[in-house]
């Protein structure tokens, strides 16, 4: 079947197992420009069905990540549709009666099989040194017998039968046709004693009545797309076209997890990534327009986005990338959005005492101070935080004399920073050009250079010695605030010569 033979319906069907990783996440953001740029569907389905898993509240952290990236969807658990309910338990009738013909047709049959019985034959599979597989026993047991025995209330999973010989063949969209030997496959259980679904049954019946033209999930779901097809074939379903996307590896090469810093999609939010820039950077992690362009605006990205140009190679989760990424974005952002932004992450970032909500016009005077300096929302904070206090907390010793030159002199520092103190206190016009410019001439009648001289002033002013610019905090601090700081900070090293 060729990509358009059908109008373009995709899903995205987590399941609600904890928060949604950025592997999960990007094939989620390939199939939504997918069908944005075709101009087809996308839905959301949760897929529950594995009830021992479930984790309470994932399903609203999952629709809370889709809506923090600007992902929208057409039909969902939330928003209801045409194919309602999108929870898969709560479609358990649709299931059992696919898997009632399957058994009808002989594709299925029920198997009583223990788990005391399944685990002696694996142990004996093991010691054989065979290949793990469910041995048939129960495939040649006659249908009215295992009809009767499941009536008077037996125990049993209902398994596909797969086929014992030949090949299967299905093709996908960016692997081409791909042919498994049918021996390679057991019969698998495609519906459990509790009568909930596999997920091999399952995302069969539901692709099927949501008319899901394009599976679109990651390619550890390869091994088993042969499976899915047969149940296809069996039920007599067109099959959709398979979309088996690549893994994310990390940079030693490996899959990409907790221990190479990955994080769920909300974790990324909570460190200070703007949405914009991780959906950009995952939606180029594996897929190019070209060999040069990188930054595309989520517009962009729905106008060029092509699926069959998903690259087949795992692509390296590279952090260093999207904090530059991140901090492009914020850079580039109008400043009354930053400011928003920065006024948000102080709100919840400064300590208890700072009054809320935070001065917005301090917020605006100090966004451009640091608009530079900032890759992530969560480094601000820190930054800026001495805008909001009464005063510093006086750095230790070696904070003000970290160059060699005042170490050697820490008479001369005592004297810089009161010389410093009585100069702003003078400053007729209270600007960063005329707190300069005094500045200047003090360091110039004291003999000493004006970066030293203005070290000692921007740690004991800011409380460090990395900080935004000195005459620009120094106007939006305040006079009296800054004579203050800087006579403090002469008493504090006085007391330590």
């Amino acid at each position: 079947m060729s990509p358009g033979a059908r109008p373009v319906r995709v899903r995205y069907a987590p399941s609600p197992t904890g928060d949604p990783h950025v592997g999960n996440i990007r094939t989620a953001i390939w199939a939504w420009l997918f069908a944005r740029h075709t101009g087809g569907t996308f839905l959301v389905r949760l897929e529950d069905t594995d009830q021992t898993r479930e984790v309470p509240g994932s399903l609203e952290r999952i629709l809370d990540a889709l809506h923090w990236l600007g992902i929208d969807w057409d039909e969902g658990p939330d928003i209801g549709g045409p194919h309602a309910p999108y929870i898969q338990s709560q479609r358990l009738p649709g299931y059992r009666a696919a898997a009632e013909r399957l058994l009808e047709t002989r594709a299925a049959y029920r198997c009583f099989c223990t788990a005391e019985r399944l685990a002696e034959m694996r142990k004996a599979q093991q010691a054989a040194g065979e290949p793990p597989g469910y041995d048939g026993l129960c495939r040649a047991r006659p249908a009215e017998e295992a009809a009767a025995r499941a009536a008077a209330g037996e125990a049993h999973v209902v398994r596909f039968a797969m086929r014992d010989e030949g090949r299967t063949a299905f093709e996908d969209l960016l692997r081409g046709e791909i042919t498994v030997e049918n021996r390679h496959f057991d019969d698998f259980v495609i519906l459990k004693s509790d009568g909930f679904p596999t997920y091999h049954l399952a995302h069969v019946v539901d692709d099927e009545v949501m008319a899901i033209s394009h599976i679109t999930r990651g390619d550890e779901w390869l091994p088993s797309a042969p499976r899915h097809v047969r149940i296809f074939d069996a039920l007599g379903y067109e099959r959709p076209v398979f979309v088996h996307t690549p893994v994310i590896l990390g940079p030693d090469g490996g899959k990409l997890s907790k221990r190479h810093g990955a994080k769920s999609v909300l974790e990324y939010a909570e460190d200070g990534y703007v949405p914009a820039a991780l959906f950009n950077f995952l939606a180029i992690l594996g897929w190019a327009l070209d060999d040069k362009t990188e930054l595309f605006t989520r517009e962009r990205l729905v106008e060029v986005f092509d699926i069959a140009k998903v690259s087949v190679n795992p692509a390296t989760f590279d952090t260093q990338k999207l904090e530059w990424m991140n901090g492009v974005y914020l850079r580039e952002m109008p400043e009354a959005e930053l400011t928003a932004l920065f006024a948000e992450r102080l709100e919840r970032d400064l300590p208890p005492a700072v009054p809320r909500p935070v001065d917005r016009e301090l917020v605006r005077a100090l966004t451009p101070l640091v608009r530079e300096r900032v890759k992530l929302l969560g480094e601000v904070t820190a930054l800026v935080d001495f805008f909001f206090a009464d005063d510093v907390p006086t750095p230790a010793a070696e904070e003000f004399l970290g160059s060699k030159r005042w170490r050697d002199d820490v008479a001369g520092a005592v004297a810089g920073l009161g010389a410093s103190a009585a100069t702003v206190e003078g400053v007729a016009t209270w600007s960063a050009a005329a707190i300069e410019a005094a500045m200047r001439a003090t360091a110039e009648r004291l003999a000493v250079r004006a970066g030293d001289l203005f070290t000692l002033c921007r740690v004991a002013v800011t409380g460090k010695r990395v900080a935004p610019p000195l005459f620009e905090s120094m106007e939006i601090v305040g006079r009296e605030p800054v004579v203050r700081r800087l006579r403090a900070a002469a008493e504090a090293l006085r007391a330590t010569a």
